[in-house]
């Protein structure tokens, strides 16, 4: 022992175990401290009683001797962090040359356990900047497995740890698929070992078993966790399909046994399938649901969403029942029910100068139209149909090739009175009709010289949108301004979900507000009194007599802001409204249903009574 540390240990100065941790504290040892990081001792006074470290962040700190013993921990000289200090050229290049060697000794110094986030603390910024080392560490990491003596977590804040002994893929499939506790982490496994398949020629027994509890955890879980469960069940198909040593016994779990068993929500379900297995479960129709398989895949056709559209399109073409599906789309553009997903993908440019080319007119445009009414105040709506319509300047020509004049008439009508479209983009879509028929410049003119110039709204539906304003304006979108700003706050905004969300819902936002001032801007109050009743007009009530079996309906058509279907209050502006209005009584019309146009009598005109 230091003859100056045994003066301090008899002088009472420092205890016998204090004294031994001193020992190890001598000039230029490299130490750790648990909040000042990686230092460096630079000098050593027991007169003064204190001991001098330069810290990374620190340099020249002094500390009493009895605090540096407990709260510095000695490193030896080739720790990484002292390698940095002394060699950093060294490291560098090792990290370029080698980085399963360096990867090695860092996690040789840290108990052979470590997580990719801490390593990265290590080399960034010291040995290499913080997008260098993404690029570095992807190709560090194929070395790493190939190497055989890691075992790399899926989740970087997992340890990675250094194994004595090389262990093969198999072996470390084995091992994450037995400790995988969650379905989610199970499916994972499943994955990994559908990739290194070939790595398990030598351990079929273990291959199999893996199966077996995977058909066991499905089986078990059906109820409760349905779309994991079937995803299990399918990557077992998939391996059985590429492994002669996976069996599937006669009871084994079926992807066509969990379809009949969810047939109620099979939309639902396959939503969640992931979209690598969408293709593998659709397939298994046929025999789930025999001869009522086509109908299923219809259903989802014409009203799932765009994977469950193109997946199941593609599963009724691939059966030769193309026709089927071109009728089954040709009645839901008639009725407007076809989804705005279905649509999308209609219109594609593959799909509509393919097979589908005959479905690609006018009456596909006003059901696009519809489609995109019924979505506008869903506020999940996907935007993928508008977009597509505004963006692909051949879309709409081609809607309206070889149309007729009335055909053409009818649809700009449409357009012109959809709230879906804001200005600018109303006038590009009529732009592309006079580009296609230069004669429609006149018809265009007349159509926007009748529309009204003012919104006719009731005092109520006027009073309620001016307060929905102002809750916009002063409570919504401070709020979601707020939580942008605390979102920010969460780190790399590239992976940042949270904020990505609000800056999205604060574009809906900032868009409604904009159309909102619109409306208001050009809405007229009015409380419907002295209405004319000699046509109908706004604020009357209309009793119409349906001309295929004599039933008489009512409708009162109130202001731009007024609906409610249950008592019969359409806005003057719904399509119904648009052919009644201006009609005398005793008049025939044909007004839109959900079966198409359908003839009828104006049977009475009187003045609406609230009461």
């Amino acid at each position: 022992m230091n003859p100056e540390t045994l003066k301090a240990v008899e002088a009472g100065k420092l205890t016998q175990s204090q004294a031994q941790a001193l020992e190890k504290l001598r000039v230029d040892t490299y130490v750790l401290h648990k909040s000042w990081g990686f230092g460096q001792i630079a000098d050593l006074n027991f007169e003064l009683n204190q001991i001098t470290i330069h810290f990374t962040s620190k340099r020249g700190h002094q500390m009493q001797l009895v605090y540096a013993t407990e709260s510095l921990s000695p490193i030896e000289p080739d720790h990484i962090l002292a390698r940095i200090a002394k060699d950093l050229a060294g490291v560098r290049a090792e990290a370029s040359n080698d980085p399963v060697s360096l990867v090695r000794h860092i996690l040789s110094n840290h108990g052979n356990r470590l997580s990719q986030d801490k390593i990265a603390q290590i080399l960034v910024p010291a040995v290499m900047r913080e997008p260098d080392f993404k690029k570095w560490w992807d190709t560090a990491k194929k070395q790493l497995k190939k190497d055989g003596h890691f075992t790399l977590p899926s989740k970087k804040t997992d340890p990675i740890e250094l194994h004595e002994e090389a262990i093969s893929r198999a072996e470390k499939h084995i091992k994450a698929f037995s400790e995988a506790r969650q379905l989610k982490d199970q499916i994972n496994a499943l994955d990994q070992i559908l990739r290194d398949l070939e790595e398990f020629r030598d351990h079929p027994e273990h291959l199999q078993s893996i199966v077996r509890t995977a058909e066991d955890s499905a089986r078990k879980n059906t109820k409760l966790a349905t779309a994991e469960s079937l995803t299990i069940i399918i990557i077992r198909d998939e391996l059985a399909d590429r492994s002669k040593f996976v069996k599937i016994g006669e009871n084994s779990p079926s992807i066509s046994a969990v379809l009949i068993e969810e047939q109620k929500g099979l939309p639902s379900l396959l939503e969640q399938i992931p979209a690598a297995r969408l293709k593998r479960a659709l397939a298994a129709f046929p025999q789930a649901f025999g001869d009522e398989w086509t109908e299923k895949a219809l259903s989802l056709v014409t009203r799932g969403t765009t994977r469950l559209v193109s997946e199941a399109a593609r599963l009724l073409q691939e059966h030769k029942h193309t026709d089927i599906l071109k009728s089954a789309l040709d009645r839901s553009i008639r009725d407007h029910s076809l989804s705005s997903a279905a649509l999308t993908w209609l219109c594609d440019k593959k799909e509509r100068s393919g097979e589908f080319r005959s479905l690609i007119q006018p009456r596909a445009l006003s059901a696009i139209m519809s489609a995109l009414e019924r979505d506008q105040f869903n506020e999940n709506r996907d935007r993928k149909l508008h977009d597509l319509l505004m963006n692909d300047q051949e879309l709409l020509p081609d809607l309206i090739a070889g149309a007729g004049m009335e055909e053409l008439r009818e649809v700009m009508r449409k357009l012109l009175l959809s709230p879906v479209f804001e200005d600018l983009n109303k006038r590009s879509l009529l732009g592309r009709f006079v580009r296609a028929y230069p004669e429609l410049e006149s018809l265009i003119s007349g159509e926007r010289e009748e529309r009204q110039e003012t919104l006719i709204v009731s005092w109520e539906s006027l009073e309620k949108r001016q307060v929905e304003y102002e809750e916009l304006v002063s409570k919504k979108i401070p709020e979601i301004i707020k939580e942008i700003s605390a979102a920010r706050e969460h780190g790399d905004l590239r992976e940042n979900f949270e904020y990505h969300a609000a800056k999205q819902a604060r574009t809906m936002l900032e868009r409604r507000k904009a159309e909102m001032e619109r409306d208001l801007s050009i809405a007229r109050g009015t409380d419907f009194s002295n209405v004319d009743t000699s046509i109908v007009s706004i604020g009357t009530s209309v009793t119409i007599r349906w001309a295929k079996d004599g039933r008489e309906e009512t409708f009162h058509i109130l202001g731009a802001w007024d609906t409610d279907p249950s008592k019969g209050i359409i806005s003057y502006k719904a399509a119904i409204a648009q052919v009644l209005v201006g009609k005398p009584l005793g008049a025939s019309v044909m007004l839109p249903t959900e079966a198409g146009n359908e003839s009828a009598t104006i049977a009475s005109i009187s003045p609406w009574n609230k009461a």
